[in-house]
């Protein structure tokens, strides 16, 4: 009987479930997590404008884990002992014959006086408190930026705070008060967002322009207090900040013995193999990947990795060695409230449709469909 033990809740988890039982119905599947809830992060964006309320964004898995055929385990993840054979979490330790993990990554906050920004897609209670305290505010000077690992440059994720910049614009806009505001957009590259092409980042910078936005562009990032953004090219006067640094792997890596990247993930092969470590794999933000400079941090990417994790590891069970690559693709919408923007790249395409309302609504419904399969 095949044993295998999955670590996380969120999309790379949720898809190496469903992979696995696909290809295989008599496979027993753990899966380890804090909370048996899904979390869809990507529509934070509307939470501030209320689009969407917390509870929307939170499915209860315990009817799809009853489809599924999968035990869960609650608890908190603090080691991988025995080869990957043995998972020991808060709750107590659980074995397997083989280790898909996919518990995500972490932000870094090492820039001082980073308490003074909010990380809005650090969660739902974050994008809950960008969300009061715009409401609480009646004028002033809002700052968005991101940031990346210094040590891995590709742990970065600069979509969704483009789209919370076009989307608090166009929010204010609807609220009649966006002349009140001033809103800057700051970032250590002078053309942020490379990793959706240049085709992408031109089309940005030249919306923001269009809505009035300023860019503080090109300098490094030195500090947050809490009425400013201090950069090596000065200080942007700020009322809110809100920020995403790089991001690295999860804190309970420290002590495993699992090879980890210079950014602090685990390093993992095209086919999802952790090099070194029998039968175990990893999926989504808490790996680090071989790949094109632009392969992106995000739930597309994650799903693709998961796909081939799974399929791999269920081969290496049986006996064989995995061939299977994870196809590089980066597909987004970067949405603005009512509008957006299709961004597809490939080894072989850059792609950017202009913003439409068509690509907001095609955002909506691609939600609502992959909720429902987890309802």
């Amino acid at each position: 009987m095949k044993r295998i033990t999955i670590l996380g809740t969120g999309f790379a988890a949720l898809t190496a479930v469903r992979e696995l039982r696909r290809r295989d119905r008599t496979v027993v599947i753990t899966l380890i997590g804090p909370r048996a809830e899904f979390h869809y992060l990507p529509s934070l964006i509307w939470i501030p404008s209320g689009l969407r309320t917390p509870a929307d964004l939170v499915v209860p898995l315990d009817r799809f884990f009853v489809r599924q055929q999968v035990t869960f385990h609650a608890g908190q993840v603090t080691d991988v002992r025995e080869g990957g054979r043995t998972v020991v979490t808060t709750t107590g330790e659980v074995a397997n014959d083989g280790l898909i993990i996919a518990t995500g990554g972490r932000y870094l906050r090492k820039l001082p006086g980073i308490e003074n920004a909010i990380l809005p897609c650090e969660g739902i209670a974050a994008a809950e408190a960008v969300r009061q305290r715009l409401a609480a505010m009646n004028g002033g000077t809002i700052a968005f930026g991101f940031a990346a690992n210094p040590n891995e440059p590709g742990a970065v994720r600069g979509g969704p705070m483009f789209e919370f910049l076009f989307g608090i614009d166009s929010q204010l806009r609807r609220e009649n008060r966006r002349d009140r505001f001033k809103l800057v957009f700051f970032n250590p590259s002078k053309e942020p967002g490379q990793r959706l092409g240049t085709k992408a980042v031109k089309g940005l910078l030249a919306d923001m322009a269009r809505r009035g936005i300023e860019t503080h562009l090109g300098h490094k990032l030195k500090a947050f207090t809490p009425t400013s953004v201090v950069t090596e090219g000065g200080e942007i006067p700020a009322d809110l900040i809100l920020f995403m640094p790089g991001m690295t792997g999860p804190a309970w890596l420290e002590g495993t013995g699992l090879p980890r990247s210079a950014g602090g993930m685990i390093q993992a092969e095209t086919t999802c193999r952790v090099p070194g470590w029998e039968k175990v794999y990893v999926a989504g933000d808490s790996g680090s990947f071989p790949g094109p400079e632009w392969l992106p941090k995000q739930a597309h990417m994650a799903d693709l990795q998961a796909v081939v994790a799974a399929e791999n590891l269920l081969g290496e069970m049986d006996g064989t060695s995995p061939v299977r690559n994870f196809r590089p693709e980066l597909m987004c919408i970067v949405d603005s409230l009512d509008k957006g923007a299709l961004v597809l790249r490939t080894p072989k395409l850059m792609l950017m449709l202009p913003s439409s309302r068509l690509w907001h609504w095609v955002k909506v419904v691609f939600e609502r469909r992959y909720l429902a399969r987890y309802r």
